[in-house]
């Protein structure tokens, strides 16, 4: 099985980033931000919290699902409340698995699940139309830029022997 899961078709690609300079504030979004191992996404209102929370993603085609299950043509994704949006790979994949996004190595930590805050950006049934749907957090385990455009690709695997 492990054999299986460190298989990947290919890279995913950086499609929207957005930062949010304080808590409860909407993202902005930008074209490219720097990672760092200490401090996460700079200029991020988590820069220097925990590690295990550095970055959220969220894969496109699960903001397609979201919009679907709304009733919408398409969901804005600073209303989503995650950092950076990657289309091309499947996020839950890269569980126990290290991936490069431009410049920076980052880490799979846990699922990003849903917060009530989703009630209030994506209106009712918000909440339940993210479960499943919440995209990774990761931790950055070495700095750099991310710019949109860039490739998100997992790391070979470690050999286990």
């Amino acid at each position: 099985m492990r054999e299986l899961q460190d298989k990947f078709s290919g890279a995913g690609r950086v499609v929207w980033i957005g930062l949010r300079e304080a808590r409860r504030e909407p993202p902005t979004p930008v074209g490219e931000v720097r990672a760092d191992p200490d401090e996460g996404l700079m200029g991020d209102h988590y820069s220097g919290g925990s590690g295990q929370r550095h970055v959220t993603l969220i894969d496109s085609a699960h903001l397609e699902a979201v919009a679907g299950y709304l009733g919408r043509d398409a969901i804005d994704p600073g209303l989503v409340r995650r950092n950076i949006v990657v289309s091309g790979l499947n996020l839950l994949a890269l569980k126990a698995h290290k991936f490069r996004i431009g410049e920076a190595l980052l880490e799979f930590t846990d699922p990003c699940h849903p917060c009530s805050r989703m009630e209030e950006g994506l209106g009712p049934g918000g909440y339940n139309a993210m479960r499943g749907h919440g995209g990774i957090c990761a931790r950055v385990l070495q700095g750099g830029w991310i710019r949109l455009g860039d490739k998100v690709k997992p790391e070979p695997a470690v050999s286990r022997g």
